[in-house]
């Protein structure tokens, strides 16, 4: 008895029990049988009289929570007479233990700390405050506030009202020394959410001598899953089974769920198994465990076995088991357990199922189903409901009729709440939409939301507005790691490279801990070879904190690697993990593609289709790329048939490479049906259909289709004009090709590059306007690079001027000396006006600095 005293005494500066302190108690339950709790339920206690002492006081919970001055902490309606209570309006199951307590108040009899009790647990279960708190002041009055029956019930009031502080204030002042008291403040913990300082309380608890029953573990065990507190959780199991409480039902779903909530499936189908009763509970946990731990087939399993078992299903189970069927896209299954809900009348009029089943079509892309359910429901007041229907829209890509939902939400005075405009708001990419939406939220006072606040800027970010989203960002009160991630990624996509990684080591700097999706972001920002060095930094840091194993973590680093043209680091990464994904699999395939390793792509794409992987649209539309390479039109026309089947076709980035196979095979026709199939063709479509045909020479039809283009208000990039000019260059159209080079940066503020220069270098001399071209040189504000010189020296082989053809080769001599480009040039033309000698002093000299021409290859 003295070493569990001492052992008491050492931990009573723990925050939460330990494992030791947890075993080292369990082992005194087994030593000193009169210590073992027994069977408590909740004992009357003893009579006390209006002015004896306060019960001792718990000398450890002298803290913030647990003031001294707690009376001055309650509003005044708290000190009210309570003989100005009109009679409560509640259910006829609640009335009774008021109806008893007023009757005595009104006969003039004192009521005892039993009707008080009961009025206070009467008051919790109806969530009637106001009458428990004018209960309250009477108990204050007549002195019942030191009794451990009415402590109870004040604390149960408090809990189950969202005012735990006035709940630990109560027991801080007047705790009793019975379990239930204790079970009590504990249960309020861990129903509002304070699941650390239930786990303290159990510590101090323990300290007490006050033994815990099952409704203290089940509790216990509630606030381990919900936390996270694996080894904590099994330590309480380890007092479970001391204290030979393991049969309870409740104690049994409790240890159930811990190890399912904390991916301990196997242990949690053990403990399950061991269960000699189970109830909806039992059931409703393992089912939602498998599904959290993306084992959706197992949980479908479980449910069937639960209905032929016999077991009653409630509306968790269904929303658990319809999660299940979305994950795994089970359309069928859906639909009839739809049909068996319909049938067996079960929940099917509870707006809680009717919102599971709205939000499972939607994300199994039956919408239409969505929208049957969300009309027959009528004119809901319920902002869920809306809620449901606003994302599945949103998970569709619908943003018009989302947009159209979310006014009809005002139309029926009804407020939006922060689901709904973080919904919206993902998929939003008009920023004066956006700015409105901004604006409401700030009218709502939505924006101290995190959720909105952070669908806010990245909604800034995805519209090209990276300066709005960071302030933005700089303005949130309150930023988790899905704000820092967000933020990350949108100086990543925007190619704000050092300002990726200096927010990426603010955020370490400020104790937030980077997971796997934030090193993906950061990853991104590594896009050439220029940052390899901050990627391998990176890849050390998931190293170091045993994230690089993790299949997100590890795909973003096979692209990184592709991207900064690192193919065998990208490889080995690849290689190193055992279990690879769908994702990690596309990003080699893609990195293959991207850096011309047509071959190699091909074949490692026949190892995802073999390994049974789906395609995705990055997969696709980087296979597609090769069969634009290689001209392989067959097997573009099956991709074509496979994206048909599993509805890849509304991904821009599969119709945009089909339009570009298509042309390089040579079916422009064919590549301006997929084109004229898109609903929303965005730039890189309208770019790949411009280049399709200028490629086959059709400038004009280029020129036509460029025009649509801007009509539909897309605005074109640097792309764009380099295969506008390519459509002039082909054709001849010399002035048509000079304007719009002029209107790159007069209308679209469009600043020319190196290739676009050489483009209108090219078209001036391929018309024989070589002195315009040369003039058109001298006037670059930049200083041409070997291209520019390069295009004017093909245009004066073409027309015979030998003296600016000279100039041109000096010039790229001077710029790639390694280059062959000049000397065969310059050969040629001299053998063309018949100086034989140079051309023969320009070959010697050719082979004298080291320099090969490539050999010509033919097909034929």
């Amino acid at each position: 008895m003295r070493a569990l005293h001492h052992c008491l005494q050492r931990s009573s500066t723990d925050p939460i029990p330990s494992i030791k302190l947890l075993s080292s108690l369990s082992e005194a339950l087994t030593t000193n049988p009169d210590l073992n709790p027994r069977p408590n339920p909740r004992p009357p206690p003893p009579p006390q009289s209006s002015n004896s002492p306060p019960i001792r006081q718990i000398t450890n919970l002298n803290n913030a929570h647990f003031s001294k001055s707690f009376k001055h902490h309650f509003p005044r309606s708290a000190h009210h007479q309570f003989d100005k209570i009109p009679q409560p309006n509640l259910n006829s199951e609640y009335v009774d233990p008021l109806s008893a307590l007023t009757g005595k108040q009104a006969s003039g009899l004192d009521p005892d700390q039993f009707d008080y009790g009961n009025a206070l647990s009467t008051c919790a279960a109806s969530q009637n405050l106001n009458f428990g708190e004018q209960i309250f002041s009477l108990v204050m009055k007549n002195g019942f506030f030191s009794d451990g029956y009415v402590v109870t019930g004040l604390i149960d009031l408090f809990s189950k009202s969202g005012r735990f502080d006035d709940a630990l204030r109560v027991f801080g002042e007047n705790y009793g020394g019975n379990v239930v008291c204790w079970n009590a403040i504990i249960a309020g913990g861990v129903r509002n959410g304070e699941n650390l300082i239930a786990l303290d309380l159990f510590r101090r608890m323990v300290c007490e001598f006050c033994m815990p029953n099952g409704f203290t573990f089940s509790s216990l065990l509630s606030a381990c899953a919900v936390s996270g507190l694996f080894e904590m959780g099994r330590a309480i199991h380890g007092w479970v089974l001391k204290c030979n409480v393991k049969n309870d039902i409740f104690v049994g779903t409790g240890v159930v769920d811990l190890y399912a909530k904390c991916g301990h499936m196997d242990d949690a189908v053990r403990e399950f198994s061991r269960m000699p009763a189970r109830n909806v509970v039992s059931w409703t946990a393992m089912i939602s465990g498998f599904v959290h731990n993306e084992d959706a087939y197992s949980s479908v399993k479980i449910f069937k076995e639960m209905i032929q078992n016999g077991v009653e299903v409630n509306k968790y189970t269904l929303t658990s088991v319809l999660l299940a069927f979305s994950k795994s896209f089970m359309v069928k299954e859906t639909m009839q357990i739809h049909c068996w809900t319909w049938k067996n009348g079960l929940f099917f009029m509870d707006f809680v199922v009717k919102e599971a089943f709205i939000n499972t079509y939607a994300r199994l892309g039956e919408l239409k189903m969505s929208l049957k359910i969300f009309e027959e429901m009528g004119l809901t007041k319920s902002l869920s409901t809306w809620s449901a229907m606003i994302s599945g829209l949103v998970q569709n890509q619908m943003l018009r009729r989302s947009v159209e939902l979310l006014k009809r939400i005002f139309h029926e005075d009804l407020k939006p709440d922060k689901k709904c405009i973080s919904s919206v708001l993902s998929i939003v990419g008009d920023i004066e939409l956006g700015r409105n939406i901004h604006s409401y939220s700030i009218k709502a006072g939505l924006l101290r939301d995190v959720l909105v606040a952070s669908a806010l800027f990245t909604m800034y970010s995805k519209c090209g507005s990276i300066e709005d989203s960071y302030e933005l960002f700089t303005q949130m009160d309150e930023r988790d790691s899905i704000s820092w991630t967000s933020m990350v990624s949108g100086f990543a996509v925007h190619g704000h490279a050092e300002k990726a990684f200096q927010l990426f080591r603010e955020m370490v700097l400020e104790g937030v801990h980077p997971d796997q999706t934030t090193l993906s972001a950061v990853l991104m920002a590594c896009y050439d070879s220029q940052f390899l060095m901050k990627g391998k930094q990176i890849h050390a840091y998931a190293l170091r904190h045993e994230l690089g194993n993790e299949t997100i973590v590890a795909s973003a680093l096979v692209s990184m690697y592709s991207r900064c043209k690192i193919l065998e680091s990208s490889r080995r990464v690849f290689d190193g993990i055992s279990c690879k994904d769908q994702a990690m699999c596309s990003s080699l395939v893609s990195g293959y593609s991207t850096n011309g390793y047509s071959e190699a792509a091909l074949s490692e794409f026949h190892c995802m289709v073999v390994s049974g992987f789906g395609l995705d649209h990055v997969t696709c539309s980087s296979v597609l790329q090769v069969c634009a390479n290689l001209s392989k039109l067959d097997l573009g026309k099956q991709l074509h048939a496979y994206g048909i089947k599993g509805g890849l076709m509304s991904q821009c980035a599969v119709s945009s490479a089909l339009v570009t196979m298509y042309s390089k095979c040579g079916s422009i026709d064919d590549s301006y049906e997929v084109f004229d199939e898109i609903e929303q063709p965005d730039l890189v479509a309208w770019t790949a259909l411009i280049d399709g045909y200028a490629e086959h020479g059709r400038g004009l039809e280029a020129l036509g289709i460029f025009q649509q283009m801007k009509l539909n208000r897309v605005k074109p990039d640097s792309v764009t004009y380099l295969s506008i000019l390519s459509a002039c260059n082909h054709n001849g159209l010399v002035n048509e090709g000079v304007a719009h080079f002029n209107s790159m940066r007069k209308d679209y503020g469009i600043e020319p590059e190196q290739h676009h220069y050489a483009s209108v270098v090219d078209l001036l001399g391929r018309s024989g306007r070589l002195k315009e071209a040369a003039n058109f040189i001298d006037r670059m504000p930049v200083e041409p690079d070997w291209l520019v010189w390069s295009a004017l020296l093909g245009s004066c082989t073409v027309h015979g001027d030998v003296e600016l053809a000279r100039l041109a080769a000096r010039k790229i001599h001077e710029l790639a000396p390694h280059e062959s480009v000049p000397y065969i040039s310059a050969s040629k033309i001299s053998s063309q006006v018949g100086d034989w000698e140079e051309a023969v002093r320009i070959r010697n000299a050719m082979k004298g600095d080291g320099i090969n021409k490539e050999p010509g290859l033919s097909f034929f």
